[in-house]
This record gives structure tokens, sequence and C-alpha cells, in this order.
């Protein structure tokens, strides 16, 4: 059996946040999301995280996940260190498993270099094999340090490393892959003997080595893969190469992105083949595009659903479904749960909320559409607004198909337009229209002759 311990338990304090650092988001997913799918991927059956400071949070947030959580003890008794933490974990290690050891805080770790690491693992018949990374500049990391036939002979921190050790390239990820047996007895035997009062997980490989266990480096083939998250700006790089990610695999699969460098798709959106996406679009959460779709810039679409063909110009989309060829914007605000038929017309400064508009509709210019059920083949006039709001409660207003609502009037819901009806323009409606009536319901206009002349009022600046 493959098993993961992924250790999450840091406070993260150059963050310089209450928020556990992996929870922290990049591409609109925590960083703990990503190394647990690139577990899930690499098929481990069995998922352990240790948690410590914000664990309750933690594991709020992945209570729906198969995962089995472990709290690292906080306090000053704690003797703290990796391999404090892997500890918490042994219980649900048997000797056969290979475990593999990850950070919580390196979200570009891909399943595809963890099923490597694995196969190089079980291959070499190592006792453990440590992720390693070949970087010009290894200023801070731990070295690796070989013997004759390649295996580690340990890990030497770089505070530790004389002159010349420190002209190693090679360094040491955070990654292991264990004999589950050996992990235990290593662990069995590391001491808090150092000047931070700490139990170093790289004693284990150092003790594994001296007694004559072979202990294999992999080496990543991208060293972008183990960049950890220590801060605000870490965050900003790992966003940056998680979006281009994202990016390169949308356009790959037949999507057109105009300006990637501009381009905001989170993990989890989907784009149909031969869509084009313009520069300066957020594409977040749970959001499905169509194919042969148009999005164009400055436009944001969240957790909603667009079918083939739809064109969206510079506007806000949330939480709401669009038909196939229907058109939006510019500047229009779909709110959640709107619900737009085919070929419809969401024009400029048009508003939705909770509403549904049937196949052929057109709202071109500046209306309101709350709480509503629409039909097919309306005409929403210039300045229409649903009034569905009395100041306690809302109200539905429902309109027939082939319905005509002028410029400029009102709907004072709840009220009822039938097929057909026709409403006045500038009328304020508040009773139920018949099919096929003209509605009219607006002041009469009265027209007073030489009322200005009258009133002094033709010949003043």
């Amino acid at each position: 059996m493959n098993i993961s311990i992924i250790l999450a338990a840091g406070e993260g304090t150059r963050m310089k946040s209450k928020l556990p650092k992996v929870l922290h988001k990049i591409c609109g997913k925590p960083i703990l999301e990503y190394v647990l799918n690139a577990s899930k991927g690499a098929e481990v059956q069995k998922n352990i995280v240790i948690v410590g400071y914000g664990g309750e949070e933690v594991k709020e947030y992945f209570k729906e996940e198969d995962i089995i959580f472990e709290n690292q003890p906080i306090g000053e008794d704690a003797p703290y260190g990796t391999g404090f933490a892997v500890m918490q974990g042994l219980k649900h290690i048997d000797d056969e498993s290979t475990v593999v050891v990850l950070c919580g805080d390196t979200p570009l770790i891909t399943k595809e270099t963890l099923n490597s690491l694995f196969e190089y693992h079980k291959q070499g018949d190592y006792a453990c094999t440590v992720l390693t990374a070949v970087l010009e500049d290894p200023t801070g990391y731990g070295r690796i340090l070989r013997d004759d036939k390649g295996n580690i002979k340990r890990i030497v921190e770089h505070k530790d490393a004389t002159v010349d050790e420190q002209k190693i390239k090679e360094i040491n990820s955070g990654v292991y892959c264990f004999n589950g047996k050996l992990l235990k007895y290593g662990l069995g035997k590391i001491k808090a003997d150092n000047a931070q009062g700490e139990l170093y997980l790289t004693d284990v490989v150092e003790i594994l080595g001296k007694e004559g266990y072979n202990v294999g480096a992999y080496i990543v083939g991208d060293s972008v893969e183990i960049h950890g998250i220590n801060n605000r700006v870490q965050l900003a790089f790992c966003d940056k190469v998680m979006r281009k990610r994202i990016n390169e695999r949308h356009m790959l699969n037949g999507v057109t992105l105009i300006d990637p460098e501009t381009s905001y798709i989170e993990e989890g959106v989907t784009i149909g083949r031969d869509t084009i996406i313009y520069p300066n679009v957020v594409l977040e959460g749970n959001t499905s595009i169509g194919c042969n779709c148009i999005i164009r810039s400055n436009t944001r679409i969240v957790d909603s659903s667009l079918a083939d063909g739809v064109v969206v110009e510079s506007s806000l989309i949330e939480e709401s479904i669009v038909g196939e060829g229907t058109k939006i914007g510019p500047n229009a605000h779909l709110r959640p749960k709107s619900h737009i038929g085919k070929n419809v017309k969401i024009g400029n400064f048009v508003e939705t909320k909770n509403a549904k508009l049937g196949d052929n509709t057109k709202a071109g210019h500046l209306a309101y559409i709350g709480d509503a059920i629409v039909g097919r083949n309306v005409n929403i006039g210039c300045g229409v607004i649903f009034v569905n709001y009395n100041g306690k409660d809302k109200q539905i207003t429902k309109v027939g198909d082939n319905v005509f609502i002028g410029s400029n009037s009102n709907l004072v819901a709840p009220v009822n337009i039938e097929d057909w009806a026709y409403i006045a323009a500038g009328s304020t409606i508040v009773e139920d229209v018949e099919e096929g009536a003209l509605s009219i319901a607006r002041a009469q206009q009265i027209n007073k002759q030489d009322w200005v002349e009258k009133k002094g009022l033709k010949n003043k600046n």
C-alpha cells in the first residue's frame, strides 16, 4: 500500500495572517488541496495529514475528503521538527507499506513526479529515497552528500556545511519515500540533541545510511515543483506558475487565449474547444464554458455554466446558467440563480437575479429583471424594472410568451402578464394583464396652452 504523510502543522508566521498557511489559495484552491490531489493522482491509498496551528479550520475545510488527520502537539514541551511531525502518523502505517512524506506548503508538486519517485524507490529496493533538485543557487537548502555508489550518505544543512559542501548544488526537497518498517525503526532512534531541540527526519536518512541500508536520491525534472510557500511573495510566485500550467492545458486542448499572461482561470474550470478568451478575463470556481464561445475582456464568470456559442462582453456572471447562442453585455450583471435560455440578448447595463428567461427573449439595455419567470420571444424595453421587493418580502413576476414590455415600465410583483400581452411605455403595472390585451397604466397627458407666457417665464434669463 502507498501511504502519504503530509506535514501541514506549521503556523506560517511569515504569511502574517490568521488563516492557516495551507488554506491560503492559489488559483482558487487551498495550497494543501494541490498536494492532496498530487498524492491521490499517484495512487496513494491512504493520506495522513498532520495539523497543528489552525488544525480545526483545516479539518473543517476538508471534512468531505477521505483524509486521516492527526494533531501535532503544540507547546513548550513539544520537541517539534519534521521527525516529530511524522511520528504522529506512524500508527496508521504497516511495515509493508511504502510511505511518501510530503510538505503541505509545496503545491507545485505533480502526480507524475510522485509516480516516478515511487517507481525509482521500488525498483532500486531502497530503504529511503530522497527527492532532490539541482539548483544554480542552493543557498539555504540542505545539501545531498553521496557515496561512491551514488547512495546518499547524509544531508547536511546549509549553516552546518563546510565551504566545499556549500558548493554542492544538489539539495534536499523535503520529500521522502520510505519503507514503512524502516521508517518506524529510524524514527525510534533519532534524538533532539541539536541547537533547536527538534527531531529531524533527515537524521533518519543518515541513520539508515550508516547502518548499511541503501538510501537513494531521485532528482526532480523541474526544480520549480519543490518550491515552498512561506510568505506572500512565494504565494504569488506559485500562483503564477500554476496559472501558466492551467492556461497551457486549456490551449493544448483547443482553447484560444489571446494573452495567456492576463487570463486568470482557476483550477477546475472547464472550457470547450474553439472558445476564445480575450485578455483580462477571470474564470472562477465550478465554471463550465462550452465550445465556440467568445469571452471578451474585463469579464468575470463565477460558478456558472455557459452553453456552446455564447458571447460575453465585459460582464459579471455569478452562479448562473446561460443557454446556447446567447449574447451577454457589455456591462451586464447576471446575479445568482439567473437561468437564461437559448439565443437570448442581455444587453448593456441589464441586471438579472433569480430570474428565468425563455428562448429568444431580449432585454437590450438598462433593465432590472429580478425574481421573475419570463417566457419565450419577450421584448423587455429600455428602463424596465421588475419591482420585486416591498421592503419586507420578495415577490415573483410571471411574464408569458410573446409579450412586449414598453420602455420605462414598472412591473410591481406579484403580477402575471399573460401571453401576447402588450405593456405601453411608461406604465406601472400592479394588476394582472390578460392574454392579448394592451395595458396602459400612466397618468393622462394634459397640455396647457400658453402656460410659459402666462407665467412670465419666456423673457427670463
